[in-house]
């Protein structure tokens, strides 16, 4: 099985005042109003998702623990109070 990999990156909204996803992780919709949380929040349910939305049940079955592992890469938003 090939590792998984799957981005996350947060982007500001002046008119809502928070930061918010965009992932392909089916799933991940993230709205935080300091880049901390918005990672706390990530970091808790993401992998969590990935498991739920985009592995099988034979993969799961079948395969060693440590290769379920997702490769989550995360971007910061560059500019604004990041």
């Amino acid at each position: 099985m090939a590792k998984r990999m799957f981005n996350v990156t947060a982007h500001w909204d002046d008119e809502a005042q928070v930061f918010y996803s965009d992932s392909d992780i089916v799933g991940l919709h993230i709205e935080a109003a300091t880049i901390e949380e918005f990672e706390v929040v990530m970091m808790d349910v993401a992998p969590g998702l990935v498991v739920a939305n985009h592995l099988t049940k034979e993969e799961l079955q079948s395969t060693a623990p440590e290769d379920l592992i997702p490769a989550i890469l995360w971007q910061r938003p560059t500019g604004r109070a990041a």
